[in-house]
């Protein structure tokens, strides 16, 4: 036997695996039948393929990360690019997947039906459909139709494939739940198509993108990589070839949107500021042209070059200080009287990086913010957040304004008292020549700041015209292999064969998990611990005998043979040298039905088959079964019988003592074999206390001296006490359980009663066994039963 000890138990593989190995044609009939519905599936699934594009994300010169230097060093090494992680949510964007969606008109499909699988097309429909109601409409219809063509100009379309259809003309209006619908062919001929259907869905645009958006994966490359990788896995290859090329290049074409309005904005920012400056500039202009015309001015450059040349670098820093000052005065002035959340404008001069950074990322969170509100609205938790931080960046801006301004104007101060001390020595000059340097500084400072936004705005258009796009395409998309992805016909074989062999194993395992039945005499000798089990014996069809022959060879007689020759064991360990008693046998059940006499019979045919004298005591009064086992069928089967000449039985003896043992006793012959019977007797009104009575002990100790066995028949244990009552007169107690009958929890009980000394010489049998449960082996072997032809043997 194969076992292997854990511990103090001992595991009987064996004994595990033999539900399972009996079992073996449910096992190979499930494999068979998974493994037919897993080639169904694979067969009439519509296979998906992979699609797969590679993109690069290119980087912007002036934004470059703050965290360069520290990459070389691994500083953070394990730490995603996070400029990725935020342009992979840009590309997986709810608004530009709708945008795809509407590009490709994705919300409109067109299936041709067929007997088996149906087909979706895509690109190459032999109709077209064509919508006269808004988009709007549209896109929020969820309907579906079907459409048969029956000719070169007409069609049939009903809503449901078994209603009746309506007949239109190519070109015709049809009435739908998306509004009036227009069918135009879209081949030269419809021959080929003619009888064949389609069906025609329109879903809403928001429940397409979700689907894509959940379909389509994205991941990066290595660490610091810019490389994003695109997948998509589809039914049709072209349509998932378009769904990414177009993901991708409306992409690139919001990011160059996005750059065209910052350079809008900072243009228009900038010409504002050329106008006003261009009326001062005019203005001053004039003004020299006005005093040096009237008080007869020339060139004055030879008297004041000495002090020109001293003043030149305190005239420069105040210059440089009042254009810093006034853009800063102006930006300021912007941001304080922005109402809603508007572009600023960006580069346009001022030397505080912190503000021009601050700029950048405001735009960026405004300009992500248009986009949300495209397909949102203000109450969204993710434009809350975003207003937040856009109010937190406006704060620092307005903070670093005020910071930047005030210091600005002290510098202005400053440099201003250091020129006054400079001009009050060329103020000694001529009124005139003071009045015309006044005129003429306010000139140079007017055109230079002039001339610098012009430079400024030229510089702003440039930038927008060689903005490039924000990826580049490195491969579009294409087919990665020409074997589909799903179903994959290894998986679906291997999951098709264990969900075939897990099927039969769930139920025989699921089955013996909350059996609570005895089965055979191994499973019985589990619970019974010291008590034996002497014998099993197997179950009885309806067509074959109950009543053994004198020499029969049957699996029962042999069985019973077995159990005689097991009991004469234990009878001659317990009686010792005490030959010349006979031998008492009680052969009792848990309730009735478990065949305790058919035991008790045919357990007296096999005695008296060995030249014994035997008699058979039917001790169930309450509901005597000796009399009727004769009756029926096994009525052929007496051969003679010579009964007590008043029909006396048991409950006759008892009650009536007049009545001697002999008058009781009745002689069959069964079989060519004789044996002796004390029927039951007529049903009493008391049995227990009939039982009670001394009479009983006197028949046994008589019929003791006159027969080698006497086997008695008596009531069932678990449903009246009689049994318990004359108990005292047995030698044995054979306790007959019922295979797939007798419940586990009931064995304990005559344990119990033997432990508290109400039993003598329990022993177990197990009846109605069936062939496959038979034994240690299934079978009990050589010689024995009819038999059998193997299945694969014709």
């Amino acid at each position: 036997m194969n076992t292997k000890d854990y511990g103090n138990s001992a595991v009987d593989f064996n004994l595990l695996l033999k539900p399972y190995l009996k079992n073996w044609k449910w096992f190979m009939l499930s494999s068979i039948i998974a493994l037919v519905l897993g080639y169904l599936k694979i067969r009439y699934s519509t296979p998906q393929y992979a699609i797969q594009a590679k993109i690069q994300i290119l980087d912007e010169k002036s934004t470059a990360s703050e965290l360069n230097p520290f990459k070389d060093l691994q500083v953070f090494t394990g730490i995603k690019n996070s400029s990725i992680q935020d342009e992979i949510e840009v590309l997986s964007s709810r608004s530009n997947v709708l945008s795809v969606v509407k590009e490709l008109g994705l919300n409109k499909s067109i299936t041709a039906l067929g007997n088996i699988k149906d087909t979706e097309i895509y690109g190459k429909s032999p109709i077209n459909i064509n919508f006269q109601s808004p988009d709007s409409i549209v896109y929020k219809t969820k309907t579906a139709f079907f459409v048969t063509i029956t000719s070169d100009t007409s069609f049939e379309v009903f809503e449901e494939e078994d209603e009746p259809s309506k007949t239109y003309s190519f070109g015709k209006i049809i009435p739908s739940p998306a509004g009036d619908i227009v069918i135009t062919p879209n081949a030269i001929s419809l021959k080929p198509y003619h009888g064949k259907s389609y069906e025609i869905a329109i879903t809403p645009i928001s429940m397409v993108a979700e689907i894509y958006q959940e379909a389509i994966s994205f991941t990066s490359g290595e660490e610091y990589s810019n490389i994003i990788y695109i997948s998509l896995d589809d039914a049709v290859i072209q349509r998932g070839r378009d769904v990414i090329n177009a993901l991708v290049a409306n992409y690139n074409k919001n990011a160059l949107e996005d750059k065209k309005a910052i350079a809008d904005r900072t243009s228009n920012f900038i010409d504002d500021r050329i106008a006003d400056i261009y009326g001062s500039l005019s203005s001053v202009d004039q003004s020299a042209e006005d005093f040096k015309a009237g008080r007869g001015i020339a060139d004055i450059a030879a008297q004041t070059s000495v002090n020109l040349n001293i003043g030149a670098s305190n005239q420069q820093e105040l210059q440089n200080a009042s254009v810093q000052l006034d853009i800063a005065t102006s930006m300021k002035d912007i941001v304080d009287n922005q109402e809603a959340y508007e572009l600023l404008p960006t580069n346009i001069g001022l030397d505080d990086g912190t503000i021009a950074n601050t700029t950048a990322r405001y735009n960026e969170l405004a300009l992500e913010r248009k986009r949300l509100l495209e397909s949102s609205n203000e109450k969204n938790p993710i434009i809350l957040n975003l207003d937040q931080q856009l109010d937190g960046l406006k704060r620092s801006m307005q903070s670093s304004l005020n910071s930047m301004t005030n210091n600005l104007e002290l510098q202005v101060n400053s440099l201003s008292q250091q020129l006054s001390r400079i001009n009050s020595r060329i103020y000694s000059a001529p009124k005139n020549e003071r009045a015309l340097r006044d005129i003429s500084r306010q000139q140079q400072t007017t055109e230079s700041l002039y001339l610098y936004l012009l430079q400024k705005r030229e510089e702003s258009q440039i930038t927008f015209a060689s903005a490039s796009p924000k990826s580049k395409i490195i491969d579009d998309a294409y087919l990665v292999s020409d074997i589909p992805v799903a179903p994959r016909r290894s998986v679906t074989f291997l999951i098709s064969l264990l969900l075939g062999l897990l099927i039969p194993f769930s139920i025989i395992y699921s089955r013996d998990l909350f059996d609570n039945k005895i089965h055979n005499k191994a499973n019985l000798e589990k619970l019974t611990g010291d008590v034996p089990v002497l014998a099993e014996l197997p179950k009885i069809s309806k067509k074959e005998e109950t009543l053994i022959k004198t020499d029969e060879r049957t699996v029962l007689a042999e069985s019973l043979r077995i159990l005689r020759t097991n009991l004469d064991y234990v009878l001659k360990s317990k009686m010792g040298g005490k030959d010349n008693v006979g031998k008492t046998i009680f052969i009792t059940s848990s309730v009735p039905g478990e065949g305790k006499t058919l035991v008790s019979f045919n357990l007296s045919m096999i005695c008296a088959n060995a030249n014994k004298k035997v008699l058979l005591i039917g001790a169930d009064i309450r509901n005597p079964k000796i009399y009727n086992f004769y009756q029926g069928k096994n009525v052929d089967k007496l051969l003679k019988s010579t009964q007590n000449k008043d029909n006396l039985g048991l409950t006759d003896f008892i009650s009536d003592e007049d009545i001697e043992t002999k008058d009781v006793i009745s002689s069959i012959l069964v079989n060519n074999q004789s044996i002796d019977i004390i029927f039951s007797g007529k049903i009493p009104p008391n049995p227990t206390e009939l039982l009670m009575s001394e009479r009983v002990n006197d028949l046994f100790r008589e019929v003791k001296q006159k027969y080698d066995y006497i086997i008695v028949d008596t009531a069932p244990l678990m449903v009246v006490s009689d049994t318990l009552l004359i108990s005292g007169n047995a030698n044995q107690t054979l306790y007959v359980t019922r295979a797939g009958v007798t419940e586990t929890s009931v064995v304990q009980f005559p344990i119990q009663l033997q432990k508290e000394g109400k039993l003598k010489g329990l022993s177990f049998i197990v009846n109605g066994v069936k062939s496959s449960n038979l034994g240690y082996g299934g079978k009990y072997g050589y010689g024995y039963g009819k038999p059998e032809k193997k299945w694969w043997k014709f």
